[in-house]
């Protein structure tokens, strides 16, 4: 791969499931408990002599709930050589060799919500896992299936294919977490067993754009717990016993800064992993953000509650209501919408085809707009949904962007320049085999203008296999064409 631009961000990390051919390796040994009768919601543990709270009571009882995960997939030749892109010199005069499919092993955690074994666990632990088993305190082994998963809050709901009923853990209310508020994580981090760590709710409502997949949901709650690699999955636990959050992230490049998915959000997704195995949200179209004093004062607002949007989506629900950059959301059916997080969450919580009001302030006077939703897809659709946006490009090889005055002067791009920046171009792919660079600005495909990534994604998307595609591109002061085929 070409080298990134590096920021404190790539120092978070997926504290879950890695393969060992990658050369991270999460192993899944550990001494957890099981029960042979389901247990109910431990009590509240009482104040020791020295005023602390009897964490060893709680984790008693928390512990027989809590899962190690292992999973098993197969790694292609083709993904080998992107782990291990040198070449071999034995490569270069007699061709590629013929590579076997190897095994990758990796590990997480997680812990079971109800007695019939179904368990919560993070996403990235089991998306491309073709197999998974969970081991309980006396290293029995069991195997589990996927329920169902959501990508874009990186959980996921599987069952343990056992003879229950197996100790459980109680869903508690993350709305009502106070920072400060005493928290336990239970997991199996770095492979070495079940561990318990304590520490305190440091923060709330942390969005650390993680992915592209998930950076619309985050809502992270911040904890100084200890969580290391391989407790993605397992619980955040508040003195009650009550589960609060799904332990996700890790800062590699801090001290104990630890990043779970609020325990609301599981609970508002959990009956559509049960029945439908996927997430099916709302979509409205807009690129919005909260309104700063900044915006306030530019747009003569009379608060700072609201969603800026700062971009529409041509086609979308929001372009057929009439909504235009510089709109200011204020109300949705009649409820206040605060600020960025609310309006994401009312619309992704409501089934495509809903009809919605939504109140907006244009050029400083109120105005009602009506939209009929659609159906949210792309970069927080299930992998089985189809290709994402962002992989219609991954396809080539492409990671492209919007372009923006930043990027302009960093690349040296005019202002009379109008397409997709690429960003990166990842090594022996389609596009690197056509020429195709980093800072490379494409205009057009197949004769047609792009002016943003999901413009370009949305045009590839309608491409067969096979098909040739034709890229007009903007390089250092010149245009060319380049021709390719979709893998």
């Amino acid at each position: 791969m070409r080298p990134k631009p590096k920021s404190w961000l790539l120092a978070l990390v997926a504290v879950g499931t890695a393969g060992f051919t990658a050369g991270l390796v999460f192993t899944g040994g550990s001494n957890l408990s099981t029960s042979s009768q389901a247990q109910t919601a431990p009590a509240a543990p009482t104040s020791t002599s020295n005023a602390f709270p009897d964490f060893a009571s709680l984790a008693e009882r928390a512990m027989p709930a809590v899962l190690a995960v292992t999973t098993e997939d197969v790694i292609s030749p083709r993904d080998m050589r992107r782990i291990h892109p040198n070449m071999d010199p034995f490569e270069f005069f007699f061709g590629p060799r013929i590579l076997p499919r190897q095994k990758s092993i990796g590990a997480g955690s997680a812990f079971f919500i109800s007695a019939d074994g179904l368990a919560l666990t993070n996403n990235h632990v089991v998306a491309k896992a073709e197999k998974i088993f969970v081991f309980t305190d006396d290293r029995t082994r069991f195997e589990a299936k996927v329920v169902g998963r959501d990508p874009a809050t990186d959980l996921a709901l599987i069952k343990v294919q056992g003879k229950g009923p197996f100790a459980f853990l109680p869903l508690g209310d993350s709305d009502a977490l106070r920072v400060g508020e005493w928290v336990m994580a239970v997991g199996n981090p770095l492979g070495i067993g079940q561990t318990v760590t304590v520490g305190v709710v440091s923060g709330k409502g942390r969005t650390l754009n993680l992915s592209r997949t998930t950076m619309s949901f985050e809502n992270f709650i911040q904890t100084d717990a200890a969580i290391n690699r391989g407790n993605s999955g397992g619980p955040l636990i508040n003195l009650k016993g009550e589960v609060v959050g799904i332990n996700t992230a890790m800062n590699a490049g801090a001290e104990n800064m630890g990043f779970a998915v609020p325990v609301n959000t599981a609970k508002a997704i959990l009956p559509q992993l049960k029945e439908k195995g996927k997430v099916v949200r709302g979509y409205l179209g807009v690129n919005i953000t909260t309104v700063s004093a900044e915006d306030q004062e530019a747009f003569n607002l009379p608060s700072r509650e609201g969603a800026l949007v700062h971009e529409v989506m041509e086609g979308s629900p929001a372009e057929k209501a009439g909504l235009k950059h510089g709109d200011v959301i204020v109300g949705l059916n009649g409820k206040a919408i605060k600020n960025q997080r609310e309006l994401i969450d009312t619309v992704a919580s409501m089934p495509p085809g809903t009809k919605v009001e939504l109140e907006i302030i244009r050029d400083g006077k109120r105005k009602k707009l009506s939209a009929t939703l659609g159906e949210r897809k792309g970069d927080d659709a299930s992998e089985d949904q189809g290709k994402t946006p962002q992989e219609a490009a991954a396809k080539l090889g492409l990671d492209v962007t919007d372009l923006n005055a930043r990027l302009r002067r960093q690349f040296d791009i005019p202002n009379n320049v109008d397409g997709v920046l690429v960003q990166d171009v990842e090594d022996l792919s389609v596009a690197d085999e056509a020429g195709i660079a980093r800072g490379d600005v494409i205009l057009e495909v197949n004769g047609q203008a792009v002016a943003s990534a999901d413009a370009f994604n949305q045009k590839l998307e309608k491409l067969r296999s096979g098909q040739t595609v034709r890229l007009y591109l903007y390089r250092q002061g010149s245009k060319r064409f380049v021709v390719l085929r979709m893998p």
